[in-house]
């Protein structure tokens, strides 16, 4: 992203006509909320003056300590251009959190991965890669524009129209991308009805996280001005493919080279790749509920529908929690399958880089497995040392929960506003009444 300054920005606002500006930041669930401000408002934020309530926002303070402040990332400034006004146009700045004395916010989702990010940089790297590959499906309206699970095509895997009868709505999301500075590496239908992919250019976990959230609201933005709407619900409909987030990664050192990637090895990876590796399989069960944060998650993570469910990793295996890509040298890299969209990215990277780290510094091994893990029982699979993912949310709450790690890496203070929020989301569900109960039992008993 290009570095932008204060003076930047002014000369924008005139250039574009800016009359509005959007504070856009993350909560503890990775919603994104914004306070608006009129454009004569710009020097009161560029001098980091704006407040607001921080006690009604998910994850963040008490009602005693509601004030807070946003200190907005300069380099985030961008127009906003399907925000149409009859005169001018809208901005936005990506903010950080600060309390009232100047200090960061520690519950914060985007200073703690900042946070994390300078602990990697102590252990001599410079930087964490992330590319992801966000899938979503599209669902037509009702007649109050409410979405309902009626498909948009008929499509499969990366099929075109007339079968794809989305094809439009998936290149205007990509043009709309485009103008905003994105570098679409490629668009596609994927595997299930209504279901696609738009993949962009990695870039630093910061960025990368930034560029998600603003991702989500081009894609929800453009599907509603085609009379669609646009969800990352991880699975909406049972019986088919599910919606991921696949998360690549890699790590470089401060003369920019990737440090995944070793030519004298036969596969090619790095020991510190392998490392990495291990660390975040150790730590797998232990940041799910950050990577697979809903009772929804835990649908698309069963056998039979290309998610992994099982704690293992391989160099080419689609049936295991982490695959290594082909390509080699600079596009060396680890990718984590088990992510879905309804992450918080800034709280995820954060995480699974965490994890990494802690396999580097302790030197961890979790060998490769090779087999298709869908077609061993678990006999066979605990036979090769391989463990399943949580396979609900309160299964996750219970592995999070019981993790010295976790607390670590994003705080006391979120980590139990995001067990009790999480645990009141998993006891909603649980005394719920289902369709499927419905039908199996009124009849019957």
């Amino acid at each position: 992203m290009p570095k932008c300054s204060k003076q930047d920005i002014l000369e924008s606002i005139k250039v574009h006509d800016v009359k509005h500006i959007r504070l856009m930041f993350t909560d503890m669930l990775g919603i994104i909320k914004n306070v608006e401000v009129p454009v004569s408002k710009i020097d009161k934020v560029l001098n980091n003056e704006q407040m607001f309530d921080g006690s009604s926002i998910e994850g963040f303070v008490r009602i005693q300590e509601a004030d807070m402040y946003l200190y907005p990332d300069l380099n985030t400034w961008l127009i906003l251009p399907w925000e149409k006004l009859k005169e001018g146009t809208v901005a936005r700045l990506i903010c950080d959190v600060h309390r009232p004395d100047g200090t960061p916010f520690m519950g914060d989702p985007r200073y703690i991965l900042k946070k994390q990010l300078k602990e990697m940089e102590k252990l001599g790297f410079s930087k964490f890669n992330v590319g992801v590959e966000p899938e979503f499906f599209l669902f037509r309206l009702d007649e109050s524009k409410n979405p309902v699970l009626n498909f948009t095509d008929e499509g499969g895997y990366f099929d075109l129209a007339p079968i794809d009868a989305s094809e439009d709505v998936r290149r205007d999301i990509s043009l709309e991308l485009q103008k905003l500075g994105f570098v679409i590496e490629a668009s596609h239908h994927e595997v299930a009805y209504s279901q696609h992919e738009i993949n962009f250019q990695f870039d630093n976990a910061l960025e990368a996280c930034d560029n998600i959230q603003t991702f989500k609201l081009v894609v929800k933005n453009v599907a509603r001005r085609h009379g669609f709407h646009a969800t990352f619900m991880p699975k909406p409909v049972s019986g088919i493919n599910g919606s991921g987030m696949h998360t690549n990664t890699s790590l470089a050192d401060f003369d920019g080279n990737n440090v995944f990637f070793d030519p004298n090895t036969k596969n090619k990876l790095s020991d510190t790749a392998q490392m990495f590796i291990s660390g975040i399989l150790s730590y797998a069960k232990e940041f799910c509920l950050i990577t697979n944060p809903t009772v929804n998650s835990y649908k698309r993570l069963v056998p039979g529908y290309e998610a992994p469910c099982y704690v293992s990793w391989s160099e080419a295996n689609r049936s295991t929690m982490i695959r290594i890509p082909a390509s080699r040298g600079r596009s060396t890299r680890v990718e984590v399958r088990s992510v879905d969209p309804t992450a918080n990215p800034y709280l995820a990277m954060a995480v699974i880089l965490s994890a990494g780290l802690e396999g580097i510094k302790h030197k961890l091994e979790v060998k490769p497995v090779e087999k298709n893990l869908f077609s061993l029982d678990e006999t066979q699979r605990h036979a090769l040392g391989v463990s399943n993912l949580p396979s609900n949310l309160h299964d996750a709450i219970e592995a999070f929960a019981g993790s010295t790690l976790m607390r670590s890496v994003i705080g006391t203070h979120l980590a139990e506003k995001l067990i009790e929020a999480k645990n009141k989301e998993w006891d909603s569900y649980r005394i719920s009444v289902s369709e499927w109960e419905i039908k199996q039992y009124l009849g019957k008993y």
